[in-house]
């Protein structure tokens, strides 16, 4: 991600506390099929503001990092540890996810959720993400996949090349070549699609019109023009979202 399109993100995700298409219900779900118990170790790459980390603390009893390059985020991150109360058992760095020193084996789980960019796609960021894991731990891993076929104007409307992302199967088929198998699965649905990208728009609005003079008004109206359009002309039809389970095969 772009110095640029990271400000951009931290400005229309201000309002958000999930970055990704997941409801409060989801994240739950989530934390439910993951099997977590008290003192459970998470190792979170691309953290964001810290939500799932936070809130399985206090929900699970688990405790873990969270890394991420924005210190926006980062700053969220820290206020809802201790708005929850569970600074003592989480902590955040700020860091290129994709280097970060883990100690091996030191993780019962490690998840990167919709940020596998960091190791070049899913197979690379599984490799990143194994060594951390401990023998019988398991990954979370967020990824985009194709509900069908998408035309050809959807790859441009978001910025994707065609071979980014594959079918539901084909995602399988990546994390089997990455060396893992998929235990369990939670999916994204329209509705939580909508609440991640549509409730972007008025925080995008509210900017644009409280900051007419600033230099990249431009290009921010234009980022908020193609959010809009690609999420109802392609994203709602063609583009699933999803938190896979793994574990090495």
């Amino acid at each position: 991600m772009t110095g640029m399109s990271l400000r951009f993100h931290e400005i229309a995700e201000g309002g958000h506390r999930i970055l990704n298409p997941f409801t409060d219900e989801k994240l739950e779900l989530l934390g439910e099929v993951a099997r977590l118990r008290h003192g459970t170790r998470l190792l979170d790459l691309c953290c964001g503001k810290g939500e799932m980390l936070c809130r399985w603390a206090l929900e699970h009893g688990i405790e873990g990092v969270g890394v991420d390059i924005s210190q926006v985020f980062l700053d969220a991150a820290h206020e809802r540890a201790v708005e929850l109360g569970v600074a003592g058992r989480v902590r955040f760095e700020q860091g290129d996810a994709g280097a970060y020193p883990a100690e091996p084996g030191s993780f019962d789980v490690v998840s990167c959720l919709g940020a596998t960019w960091i190791g070049g796609g899913v197979e690379g960021t599984v490799k990143l993400m194994l060594p951390a894991l401990k023998e019988d731990g398991i990954l979370l891993v967020g990824e985009p996949y194709w509900i069908s076929e998408p035309p050809a104007g959807a790859y441009e409307a978001f910025g994707f090349g065609p071979a980014d992302f594959t079918s539901l199967a084909g995602t399988f088929d990546r994390f089997e070549a990455a060396g893992t198998e998929v235990l369990e699965m939670v999916l994204a649905d329209p509705g939580s699609w909508d609440r991640y990208v549509a409730s972007q728009w008025w925080t995008l609005s509210d900017w644009l019109r409280a900051n007419p003079g600033d230099p990249e008004v431009e290009e921010m109206r234009a980022f908020l023009e193609r959010c809009r359009r690609s999420h109802v002309e392609y994203g709602r039809q063609y583009l699933g979202w999803g938190v896979f389970v793994l574990r090495r095969r």
